[in-house]
């Protein structure tokens, strides 16, 4: 018997509230990484490619787990899912945390907290929000989830900073890997059943439709596909920024609270841009929103290299990327349900966000390989302002309606 015909009804408010400090805690280590870079180089004598290429493994793997996460989630429910992936993110850290050699850091950093990531993220947070709160609830629930995730980006940065210089970096990532266990307790909330009044979105239910014919339904769907494919833009450009920016601005001359204090700021411009994001979804067209978004992401690079770095100029970089950083999300996660409804949504979305961690996996790779090569990310800043203007490009055909479904994936009379 599934354990959601045992499980409890818990209000919406307290779903909303527990999922998103999962949100919080989880998104936190991960956007603090670009502040282990320079300690961790410079006591190993590795080249920024080696911990860069950790990060990228971390991207891919979280991208390549997601859409299995989601679908035992959708199978079974959130709680075990998180569970595990909060086990796994810990070790993960710890194991970061005495790596000597590159190998033991691509399996920390990269292998077990990819795969932790894919279990215990804002993504499987959102697709129980999908699942169990009231329909008039989601909207503005993905974009509160999505903000929490941005206000951990904003707390754990300068509290990891501080944390290094008083006890190093080592024991700074211990205390991140307990913070992660916390997630366990607070995962009890998301596993409830649903609270009465959760209406469909989208097409039709269709019980009897089996995991391989969603995925043959969704991958022959083509707004599915243009949606998937501008996603990976939005990895790209965030996993670049999120790790290489302290070491860019380090380069410029800064010191290194003015990267953390960056990445702070982006969090906080972020979780406003993610409620705003999720209000406006609500109120305008999806397709537009994100193209807007990747329009004013390019922009926004555009003038922060072409301008000489100083703490001013990164603190409004930070604000204004921050306020586009994650606001992709909610239209993103509302296009999915709206397209293919509930059932298989943190499978499909898991499938976008594959997208967008293959961009994340490319996008901190390049950053540290043609670093050395070049001895400067211009190359990688660049690219990231044209991949913007493509997926502003690729938003725009995407059709805002539920997919056909055919006569034998409707339910039964």
């Amino acid at each position: 018997m599934p354990a959601s015909t045992v499980r409890p009804r818990v209000s919406p408010e307290i779903i909303v509230v527990c999922g998103c400090l999962i949100a919080l805690i989880t998104f936190g280590p991960r956007a603090s990484a670009g502040l282990f870079q320079l300690p961790m180089i410079t006591e190993y004598g590795w080249g920024r490619d080696t911990f860069g290429f950790a990060i990228a493994i971390q991207n891919l793997l979280w991208g390549v787990g997601q859409p299995f996460a989601g679908a035992v989630a959708d199978r079974f429910g959130a709680f075990r899912v998180l569970c595990v992936g909060a086990l796994l993110y810990a070790l993960g850290l710890v194991v970061m945390a005495y790596a000597t050699t590159p190998g033991v850091l691509h399996i920390g950093a990269g292998v077990l907290i990819g795969f932790g990531l894919s279990g215990c993220s804002f993504n499987l947070v959102l697709g129980a929000f999908g699942k169990i709160l009231p329909e008039k609830w989601r909207p503005m629930a993905f974009g509160a989830g999505t903000a929490a995730g941005s206000f951990g980006q904003f707390l754990f940065p300068p509290i990891g900073n501080v944390l290094i210089e008083s006890f190093g970096w080592q024991h700074t990532l211990l205390v991140f890997a307990g913070s992660v266990l916390i997630v366990m307790p607070l995962a009890l909330a998301l596993a409830t059943r649903p609270t009465g009044d959760t209406a469909q979105s989208g097409p039709a239910a269709a019980p009897n439709q089996s995991i391989a014919q969603a995925l043959s339904e969704a991958f022959k769907h083509r707004s599915y596909v243009l949606l998937v494919l501008g996603f990976f833009t939005c990895g790209f450009q965030l996993a670049f920024i999120t790790v290489h920016l302290p070491a860019y601005l380090k380069d410029a001359g800064l010191s290194a609270a003015v990267g953390g204090w960056t990445l702070a700021v982006i969090g906080l411009a972020n979780a406003a841009g993610s409620l705003g994001s999720g209000w406006l979804s609500t109120r305008m067209s999806k397709r537009w929103l994100l193209a807007w978004i990747y329009l004013g992401r390019s922009v926004a690079i555009a003038a922060f290299i072409l301008i000489p770095a100083t703490p001013v100029t990164s603190i409004l970089f930070g604000i204004s990327i921050g306020l586009l950083w994650l606001s992709t999300v909610p239209p993103t996660s509302s296009l999915v349900m709206l397209m293919f409804g509930t059932r298989y949504m943190a499978m499909l979305y898991g499938f976008a966000f594959f997208s967008h961690q293959v961009g994340g996996f490319l996008g901190v790779w390049l950053g540290g390989l043609l670093y050395e090569i070049n001895g400067n990310y211009s190359m990688v800043w660049w690219l990231s302002v044209l991949l913007g203007l493509l997926s502003a490009l690729i938003n725009l055909p995407i059709k805002e309606q539920p997919v056909d479904r055919a006569p034998a994936l409707q339910p039964a009379e």
